[in-house]
Formats: structure tokens, sequence, C-alpha cells
């Protein structure tokens, strides 16, 4: 599988990112000013970690700052490049927004096969105390067990799976049931994720608010690869590869991506990342 290195549309993203951020911090020295000049409590800055204290939902966030955005990689299917029978899309397909990604929809049939993962997002502003972004959409999408991904890999691209979209609820959680990726030649395990303001804008990967990646810690990776079925692939990719050599999660060894996850193999895991938006 060939790397997916940061392009175009990776370097747009960043130079937004650092447009955005510039704003904030001017917001917030106004803010600041009008206050009394007390600072700001709730968010931490860009040098936090994404999330000092986590709940599902009946918790609380008590720092965070923006993930960091990422490439979409060459395999996203929103509509903002093309597999071999030209531009592909499954924003604009009907059965998308679902929350169990395992099988293919639109028409297609297949399911991908997989030890059974769980994968909760909590959206927060992080320009707002951390608030929950209630409404929010999630474009999640992700590669199989032996490392491919549908519409655009050798044998399934005529299979969509492991590809949906969730609307945040009033805690900001957005809840997938999938499988666990395999590793690749050249990448750690990741999920990539779309951001959008809202279900009715996410219809095309242009209209995203922020682009990211999941990354899943070692010490569940060593659990299934090597001794789930279907993960016999993944064994040399990922004893070749690391947090600090991966070309996407090499800046910060990926320390606001990786997620936390619990579980094994017989029973399946659960993975949740706070995501700073």
């Amino acid at each position: 599988m060939a790397h997916h290195p940061h392009g175009l549309r990776h370097d747009l993203e960043q130079m937004e990112l650092a447009r955005i951020a510039q704003r904030r911090r001017a917001l917030r020295m106004l803010g600041g000013m009008a206050a009394g000049a007390l600072p700001l409590i709730g968010c931490g800055g860009g040098d936090t970690a994404s999330a000092a204290t986590t709940g599902t939902g009946t918790g609380t966030v008590s720092s965070c700052s923006a993930i960091p955005g990422e490439t979409a990689g060459p395999f996203p299917g929103d509509g903002t490049n093309s597999n071999s029978s030209g531009v592909v899309n499954v924003l604009t397909q009907t059965g998308i927004v679902r929350s169990d990604i395992r099988s293919s929809f639109n028409g297609l049939s297949g399911t991908a096969s997989g030890v059974p993962l769980t994968v909760t997002l909590r959206l927060v502003n992080t320009a707002a105390a951390c608030a929950d972004l209630a409404g929010y959409a999630v474009y999640l999408w992700h590669c199989t067990a032996d490392g491919g991904y549908s519409l655009y890999s050798s044998g399934v691209t005529g299979q969509n799976f492991l590809r949906g979209v969730q609307v945040a609820d009033a805690n900001g959680q957005v809840t997938f049931t999938t499988i666990f990726p395999g590793c690749y030649s050249g990448r750690w395990p990741h999920i990539h994720f779309e951001v959008f303001p809202s279900l009715a804008v996410a219809t095309s990967g242009s209209n995203d608010v922020h682009t990211s990646q999941l990354a899943l810690p070692s010490s569940a990776c060593t659990q299934v690869y090597g001794v789930a079925s279907g993960y016999s692939a993944s064994v040399s990719s990922f004893n070749a590869i690391s947090l600090t050599s991966d070309n996407v999660f090499s800046d910060d060894a990926g320390v606001k991506q990786i997620a936390t996850v619990t579980g094994n193999v017989t029973s399946g895991f659960a993975a949740t990342l706070t995501v700073g938006v």
C-alpha cells in the first residue's frame, strides 16, 4: 500500500488553522480586556493536550485545544478526488448516515470482517470554554483488516463499507460501530474523520471545518495483529512503523490524536477521543 503524503489540501488546511488560531488569540485578548484582563479559563493553548479531563457525555472537559489538522489521504470518497471510475462521493448516497459502518450500503452488499470496535468522538469548541458541539456532523472512514480501502483498493472497489456519517448529540458525541483497522506499509494504524458544522452541509469534503485522524495506541494494536484472524498482513507493517516515523503523526508523535482504547480481541474494543474544533 502506498504512503499517504501531505499534499496541497493539507497545506491549505494548515494555513486556515493558523489563520483561525490567530483570530482566536485576538478575540481572547479582547475578551480579557473587557473582563478586567482576567485570564480565560477552560481552554488550553496549542501546547496542551487535546483534553485534560474527558467524559462520555456526563463528564467535563477542563481544558482543550484544536486537534491537529491532517490530510484526508488518497481514499476519502467524499467528492474531492477520483477512483478508477471517476469522482466518488459517498456523502451524497442514500444510507450514509448510520452508526454501524461494517456493511456496504446504497445497493451494494458486503460486510467487512474483523475484531469489533466502537469509536466515540466527543466534539468540543476550543473557542468557547470547551463547550460540546451538538448538531455537528462527522464523516468517518478507515481501512479493512488487511489494509484496503473500499471504493479504491483492489478487491473492494465494489464496496463502500467502513464509511459513515453521524450527527453529534447534546453532549457533542458521535459513535460508530466498526472493526479494528489493519496496519499497512508506511502508516501507523489510524482512522480518518471530517467534521462539518451540520448534516445539511456534509455533502462534500470541501465543506468540512476540520479534517484529522485518530491514532490507535500500540497496546491495542499488539493485541490484534498477529493474534486475530485476518490481520496477519499487519504484523510486518506494524513492526516497521512508529508514531515518530509515521508521515502524519510524526510532528508531535500523535499526542493529541491517540485514542483511549479498552477491551480485548474476544469481546471487542472501544476507542474514545475528545476532538477540539
